[in-house]
C-alpha cells in the first residue's frame, strides 16, 4: 500500500471509510474528512492483520488495497462502536 503514494491512500481511503459508514451506520455522523482518517487508518488495520496471515498486502495491487482498506474500515467502526457503547450495526 506505501507504493500507492499520498494521493491513493486518499481516495482509497476516502472511498473505502465512506462506505465502510455505510455499512456500519455512521455515516450521518462522519463527514469526508473523517471517511478518509477511517479508511486509511482501516488500510493500516487491515493491513497489519493480513500480514500476520502471512498474505503480502504491499503487492496486490489496487482492488485488493481497497478491500483491505474496506474491512479496516469496518473493523475500526466496528471497535469505535462496541467501547463507545453505541449499539453496533
Amino acid at each position: 500500500m506505501l507504493g500507492l503514494g499520498i494521493i491513493g491512500w486518499i481516495i482509497i481511503g476516502g472511498l473505502a471509510g465512506w462506505i465502510a459508514s455505510k455499512i456500519m451506520k455512521t455515516d450521518e455522523q462522519q463527514g469526508i474528512v473523517l471517511n478518509i482518517v477511517v479508511g486509511v487508518i482501516g488500510g493500516l488495520l487491515g493491513g497489519f492483520l493480513l500480514a500476520l496471515f502471512g498474505v503480502d498486502v504491499e503487492s496486490a495491487g489496487w482492488f485488493f488495497s481497497f478491500f483491505t482498506c474496506l474491512a479496516g474500515a469496518v473493523i475500526l467502526l466496528y471497535l469505535v462502536k462496541l467501547f463507545t457503547g453505541r449499539k453496533v450495526g
